[in-house]
Parts: structure tokens; sequence; C-alpha cells
């Protein structure tokens, strides 16, 4: 099952006996645990057991899961670290006995709800364990949100909360948070707060109230470059200097961005698809795609010149030949008049 049709039984108090959930996006297996907590013991901590399996072996864990509770009708048991689904397990001071583990899969016990987290991109599919639980458990994979499903999951924090986006808003969404949910699901709350049961989250609320990052900051400021608009430049770098950004940081930000803008434009001149570019590049999709609306604008020349320029800025600060600031500003005026 999808991550978002696991969390949505969950919610809906369909609760099953095994889960496993696996992924590197910690922030949708933190987000299954806290449910499951609200849901089977309603946070009462008398009833919830926690396990490292780094630290206590699986049998135990199983030992504890057939024990009946003692307060309330349901326990809730979270072993994280099972290592033993990775292809290659880590080397502990003991044994899992996941003979154990199988017998318990087959036959698990109605008055316990048990939780393996495994913040691994992977499991080993090949493992006669990895079958069983796919077989009797409910599995909820938790890796990094891909590009084309970030609209849904907006969508579905949207009417969780109540609100409504307006189409500009996605575009803002996905430049300035990209896929880290964690940001995304704080941003949104906070901008459902201000505009209300029912409301609507326009651009103008969004573009005034989403906390920037350096990341998309460094990217306005390329386009302020790209307008050639010195005022709107100054002040995203007053922006990021008030994000305690240094100036030979913010070169790197810049440099970064201008280098990704040559890489995107040699490899689309040799015919790459934009996921071939993300293969060879190693970026994020929504670099690659900014960098391909902004490539066009630029000869491969210019970028490289660009590029020295930011390099000899960098050499400045760094000898003391001037004062960072004022060497920040000198260099957007520069990058300015010569685009």
């Amino acid at each position: 099952m999808s991550y978002i049709d696991v969390l949505k039984n969950i919610k809906k108090n369909q609760i099953d006996p095994v889960y496993l959930t696996y992924g590197s996006e910690s922030f949708l297996l933190q987000n299954i645990r806290k449910e499951l907590i609200e849901r089977v013991i309603s946070g009462d901590e008398d009833n919830l057991s926690v396990y490292d399996l780094e630290e206590t072996p699986i049998q135990e864990v199983v030992a504890d899961a057939e024990t009946y509770p003692f307060f309330g009708d349901r326990k809730l048991i979270i072993a994280s670290n099972p290592s033993f689904l990775k292809a290659k397990p880590d080397k502990l001071p003991f044994e899992h006995d996941i003979a154990s583990l199988e017998r318990y899969l087959d036959a698990p016990a109605e008055y316990s709800i048990l939780l393996l987290i495994a913040a691994y991109e992977k499991i080993d599919e090949r493992k006669k364990i990895s079958k069983l639980l796919k077989k009797n458990a409910i599995i909820a994979v938790c890796n990094t949100v891909k590009e084309q499903d970030l609209k849904r999951w907006i969508d579905t924090m949207a009417r969780q909360l109540r609100i409504s986006v307006d189409h500009e808003v996605y575009e803002i969404l996905e430049v300035e948070l990209s896929s880290n949910l964690h940001l995304l699901e704080n941003e949104l709350t906070k901008l459902a707060l201000y505009v209300g049961e029912n409301g609507v989250i326009t651009k103008g609320i969004a573009e005034s109230l989403i906390s920037h990052t350096s990341d998309s900051s460094s990217l306005k400021l390329v386009d302020a470059v790209i307008e050639r608009d010195l005022r709107k430049a100054i002040s995203i770098y007053k922006d990021l200097e008030k994000m305690k950004e240094e100036p030979i940081a913010m070169i790197g930000l810049l440099a970064f961005q201008f280098r990704n803008l040559l890489r995107v434009k040699l490899l689309k001149e040799k015919g790459y698809s934009q996921f071939q570019m993300q293969k060879s590049i190693g970026g994020h999709p929504y670099v690659i795609k900014i960098a391909l609306s902004r490539e066009k604008k630029f000869t491969v020349r210019k970028l490289e010149d660009i590029i020295s320029r930011l390099t000899d800025a960098d050499s400045v600060m760094k000898q003391g030949r001037m004062e960072k600031g004022l060497a920040f500003e000198l260099l957007l005026y520069d990058l300015i008049e010569k685009t």
C-alpha cells in the first residue's frame, strides 16, 4: 500500500496487527508512528513499548508482543533498526532469532500492534522474512516524494487543514520547499492559520508568509541578475544576510546555481532529457527543472564569464582585499551590468 493509503486507514481506525515502514524520508516514518500512538493507545505510554533492534534482539520484542497488556485492551510495540531486513545486516553483539518473528507473523496477538521502522531506502525483498512481512503485514514505503507526486501531497495536506490553494501557489511551494515534507507541513499549517477554515491561499499570501530557504533565495538572486534588477538583488542579499549567510557563502550559493545552469545547458546541447540530466548531475528534479527554464537566457560563454567573476570575487574576499559586504554588492552590480 502507498504511504497515504496506510495513513488514511489508520486515521479511520482500521488498525492492522503488524506494520513495516521503511524508507529514507523520516517525516513519513515519524508520521505513521505518531498516528499509531494516537489511535492505538491514545497517547497512553503505559501501553507503549519502544525498542532499538541494534540493542535488543527481536525475540524479546516478540515476547513482549505476546504478553497481554497490564493496562487497557491493546498495546503498541515499536521496534526500529531491523537491520536483518537489509541485504548486508549490521554486525551486532547478539543474534536475532528471526524464526520467532516468522512464527509471530503467522499468528500475531490480537491485543498487540507491532510496528517495525526501518530507516533504510530499501530492504532485501529476497529474504524469507521480507516475503512473510509482505504477505502478513501492512507495508508503507516512506521514501522522498517524487516531483509528480508533490501536488497530490499539497492537496492532501490542504484538505486536512480545510483550506484551498491557488494554482500559482504550487510552484512557489515547489521552489521554496522542494520535497521537504516537514517544512511543507509547517508552512501550510502557518498559512492555514492565517487564512482560517475554508480560506484560500493566494500567490500574494504565499509570497509574503512562506519562510525562505537559502537555496530558494539564491535562485531568486539568479532571477534578479537575469532580470537586471539591482534593487531586487540587493534586497534578496539583505534577506540572506538576516539569515546569517556570510557573503563568501552567498558566492558559493550563486556559483552553485550558475554552474548548474552551465551543466544543464551543455547537457541539453548534447540532447539529454531532463531525467538524464538529473541522473548525470545528481541534482534534485526541481533544480534541473528550474535550470532548464533559465539556461536559454545565457550563452555558454556568458555563463563561463559569470562563474569566473564569482571566482575572482571569492578570492578578493578571502584575501581580505575588500570588506566582504561591499565586495558582494559590487559583484551584484557587475553581474547585472554585464548580463
